[in-house]
């Protein structure tokens, strides 16, 4: 069900992993930007007609209007399930704790007497968010998207998500309660490459955005990539992955179970064991088994997301071996459930999120942990982090200085402005004192 690779006894130079031995599913991107484009540029042109008409082709639905009816998500609010609401208001208030906390303060640094540099966090004035829909209904990633947002002090936002056929062209109804639950109004039946378009450019109905977040499909990644620039991004987030760093001291049961977890998501899901333990990799092996046989989604994601190769049990000589592996990797979730777990984690160093020891599974930081799933995938994480406050603030410094200020550092500007051979540059200070500047101390 699940293959090995075993790295027991490789020479790597100074102590680095060759990223091509790891699992890793095949995501070629830069393929269908190609497809992606006529989307795109359709949108551009025709807007709402073309979103219609991409609804009907992909989603197989007829809507005469992409724009949620405020009425759909209010009802969509009253008739959802009193355990889900409650389920999400918790997943709700445990997120704002501690997005609260990211809100970073404008600081103003004296340079000099007279000049000080300010930095000012403006946020976003619009942003799009992206809410994935066809094999699973994701009113989390609502929570994910929005609170982050929200504590940002983003004043425009609007949701994406596919129209459902099953719900009348409607995004799934347990989505718009969401939405409505976080007081927003502006919904759009919207999915795949076209949705972000939307919010790149604009329609009759929806008002371009300065930015798209959210995780998608192999689409979405390719239009993100294509409009960036155009528009701001979070990431291109490819399919869901887990890593789990694992001693003798792990529990098989569990370690299976959360590499199953994340297998239900999609077909390319990747699920990846690194160990030392032999014998723990013969129990999950076995775990894996028993486990797959009594739960969902078995044909059509989880077996073909755990015998892919984006998924494997890769076997290590030790931990520091083990650590270098997952910083090479870059997982978009990492558990370590190892001896001393806290002390492993804390020498991590490429991760979306780290979930630290037994009870602190994937699942935990997907719905209720306070923390955003949101995550950089593909190895990404080696250079990127998940979506936060920060990814909707943009730091603008603010420069004051006075006469006697600018006069002291006059020289050292107009010097470094002829070092450069730019003398406008110079002149322009030169311009400030009659084009006499005293020599800088």
């Amino acid at each position: 069900m699940i293959s090995r690779i075993d790295l027991r006894g490789a020479a790597f130079p100074e102590g680095g992993i060759d990223r091509d031995l790891l699992p890793r599913a095949e995501l070629d991107v830069e393929a269908a930007l190609e497809k992606v484009r006529p989307i795109c540029d359709d949108v551009r042109h025709r807007g709402t007609a073309a979103l219609i008409d991409y609804a009907h082709r992909f989603d197989g639905v007829t809507i005469e209007q992409v724009r949620v009816p405020a009425e759909a998500l209010e009802r969509a609010l009253a008739e959802l399930d009193p355990a889900v609401r409650a389920a999400l208001e918790e997943s709700i208030r445990r997120a704002r704790l501690v997005h609260r906390e990211q809100r970073r303060a404008d600081h103003t640094t004296q340079v000099v007497p007279g000049g000080t540099v300010t930095e000012r966090w403006v946020p976003v004035e619009r942003v799009g968010l992206y809410v994935p829909g066809g094999r699973s209904v994701y009113p989390s990633s609502v929570v994910m998207n929005v609170v982050p947002a929200q504590e940002a002090g983003v004043g425009s936002m609007a949701v994406a998500s596919p129209p459902q056929k099953a719900f009348g062209g409607l995004p799934h109804p347990t989505i718009l309660a969401a939405c409505a639950l976080l007081g927003v109004d502006e919904v759009y039946a919207a999915g795949g490459a076209q949705a972000v378009a939307m919010f790149a450019y604009g329609t009759q109905e929806c008002r371009p955005a300065a930015m798209v977040t959210g995780p998608g499909n192999i689409w979405v990644a390719a239009a993100k990539r294509l409009l960036k620039g155009r528009i701001g991004i979070d990431a291109e987030a490819g399919p869901t992955e887990i890593a789990i760093l694992a001693d003798a001291t792990a529990d098989p049961v569990h370690v299976a179970a959360d590499l199953i977890s994340q297998a239900e998501h999609d077909p390319l899901a990747a699920s990846v064991l690194v160990t030392d333990s032999e014998e723990l990799a013969s129990a999950v092996e076995k775990q894996l088994e028993v486990q797959v046989g009594a739960t969902k989604h078995v044909e059509d994601r989880i077996t073909p997301a755990l015998s892919g190769r984006q998924s494997g049990i890769v076997l290590v000589d030790g931990l520091e071996q083990g650590l270098a592996v997952v910083d090479a990797y870059g997982a978009e979730h990492l558990e370590i459930q190892t001896k001393d777990a806290a002390a492993v984690a804390a020498r991590v160093r490429n991760a979306g999120a780290i979930f630290v020891g037994p009870y602190a599974p994937v699942s935990l930081g997907d719905y209720a942990a306070g923390s955003n799933h949101v995550l950089p995938t593909g190895g990404c994480a080696c250079h990127s982090s998940g979506l936060s406050v920060q990814s909707f603030l943009r730091g603008i410094h603010v420069v004051d200085y006075s006469r006697e200020a600018l006069a002291e550092v006059a020289g050292h500007v107009v010097t470094l402005a002829e070092a450069e051979d730019l003398p406008a540059h110079g002149a322009a200070v030169k311009a400030r004192f009659d084009w006499k500047v005293p020599p800088s101390k």
